[in-house]
């Protein structure tokens, strides 16, 4: 093989190889940054079509409803434990040490982000709560299977609220 050859292989060797890592590396930060939703039950469970449940270390969100009853806070710190459950029975103990949303109480809709510490129990690093008592997150809704239905106001509701 003649000079000229070689250093055409080398080039083209060290080209694919470095869009190979380049490609890879790519891949591993989609990865790592991929927020996956799950309900109360799809946790417990398994999703429905697949069966494939969250692993131990995962990041992952789950929405659903604040159980009653369940919420329990550290009086030294801004620890909070409360359940999360769905209408088909499924519940997620989720902690969390720091400030809740103001509009953060029993018996509402949530969606809470963070890693999957034990089986049932997720760490949450933000907890979001709904913003009026019509409103419920799009994904909460959909995984509880109740529709999505916008308030529309009339100009007398329009003017009586003024």
């Amino acid at each position: 093989m003649n000079p000229r050859r070689k250093k055409r292989l080398a080039l083209a060797v060290a080209l694919i190889g470095g869009v190979a890592a380049i490609a890879s590396l790519l891949l591993y930060a989609l990865n790592s940054n991929l927020n996956l939703f799950y309900t109360p039950t799809e946790i417990v469970q398994g999703k429905q079509d697949t069966g494939i449940k969250p692993e131990i270390g995962q990041r992952i969100r789950v929405g659903g409803m604040v159980t009653v009853g369940s919420m329990n806070r550290d009086p030294e710190s801004l620890y909070v434990e409360f359940a999360v459950h769905d209408s088909l029975g499924g519940e997620v103990i989720v902690t969390y040490d720091d400030l809740l949303p103001d509009l953060f109480r029993e018996g509402q809709g949530i969606v809470a982000q963070g890693v999957l510490i034990e089986p049932g129990k997720l760490e949450a690093t933000e907890v979001l709560a709904k913003h009026d008592e019509n409103y419920m997150p799009p994904e909460v809704a959909e995984a509880m299977g109740q529709s999505h239905n916008k308030v529309e106001y009339t100009e007398t509701q329009t003017k009586s609220k003024q």
